[in-house]
């Protein structure tokens, strides 16, 4: 029997419990007023969302009154998944494993080792490792279900024109999300390793509301500090990794998860302290350390003149 789809009601709650936890978080207030009137809006909208996202897609949603780019992405992710990866991080909830699982085809425990093998914690990454044949070589994909995530997640991905043309031109190019900044929008090394810096300062100093995570926190305790801000028109936000992987190598006060939106484009990166190689000892952005290296390089002259 299939599932009913999202109501615009259940919609509406979601997206305020998202501004409830922003605020308690001390997020922008433009930022907070922005899901309180989405949530309004979408409550008094007559004709159901899941049904005008399915006729006109994800920009027909945006283009409803004081939806937007951003929230019409959302509504997309709550529509196709009946969950939203910006409530569970919010909330604390910040797992691979378990956002991974949500793909019809990966349970709990291919979701786990997905993550645990291929160190792939996003949708996107998950779907660039469905295209260039690392996840075949997970055990226990064939390829008739690789073949069925990727059609998965071409449609949960798909939520633009401007999306789908990016992904369709670094798969059609054999690329990886990890190649062309020109094709994947995302924050500059710079801006993330301020962010980096400016999280772990603060959480050092105890200025950072903490929030209590459900997942390795039996106790409910408030241990783990968020940070919300803005930077170059990005909204970003950071933590300290709470995953298994963290847990397992002692990674938890050292690697910090930066989840960034701007206009519909979206995504995260993980800052880590370099163990090995050149940038030894240096804060790098996982997946970009050339990128850093230059970046590093570029502060060189300056500090020399000092």
């Amino acid at each position: 029997m299939a599932e009913r789809p999202i109501t615009n009601g259940e919609i509406a709650d979601v997206l305020e419990r998202v501004a409830d936890l922003l605020e308690a978080q001390e997020a922008n207030r433009y930022r907070i007023r922005a899901y309180r009137t989405a949530a309004a809006a979408i409550r008094q909208q007559y004709t159901q969302l899941a049904q005008i996202l399915r006729e006109g897609g994800v920009e027909a949603v945006d283009a409803l009154p004081t939806i937007g780019p951003t929230i019409a992405a959302h509504v997309a992710e709550l529509v196709h998944r009946r969950d939203l990866t910006l409530l569970e991080r919010l909330e604390g909830e910040v797992s691979p494993e378990r956002l991974l699982a949500t793909i019809p085809g990966i349970g709990p425990k291919l979701g786990a080792r997905i993550h645990r093998d291929l160190s792939v914690d996003t949708l996107e990454e998950l779907e660039v490792a469905a295209h260039d044949g690392r996840l075949d070589r997970v055990h226990g994909f064939g390829p008739r279900r690789v073949r069925a995530i990727r059609e998965e997640l071409g449609s949960i991905l798909g939520r633009s024109a401007r999306h789908r043309a990016r992904r369709r031109a670094w798969l059609e190019a054999g690329r990886t999300a990890r190649d062309d900044d020109a094709i994947l929008v995302r924050p500059g090394v710079a801006t993330l390793l301020a962010v980096d810096a400016e999280y772990r300062n603060r959480a050092a100093k105890g200025k950072l509301r903490r929030i209590a995570p459900r997942r390795f926190n039996p106790e409910g305790r408030a241990w783990l500090p968020i940070l919300h801000t803005e930077q170059d028109s990005w909204h970003l936000a950071a933590l300290f990794s709470n995953t298994a992987r963290a847990h397992e190598l002692g990674k938890t006060q050292d690697w910090v998860v930066i989840f960034y939106s701007r206009d519909g484009d979206e995504g995260q990166c993980t800052v880590v302290t370099e163990p090995r190689g050149p940038l030894v000892g240096r804060r790098v952005v996982r997946g970009r350390e050339t990128e850093c290296h230059a970046h590093y390089a570029s502060l060189a002259p300056t500090r020399a003149r000092l």
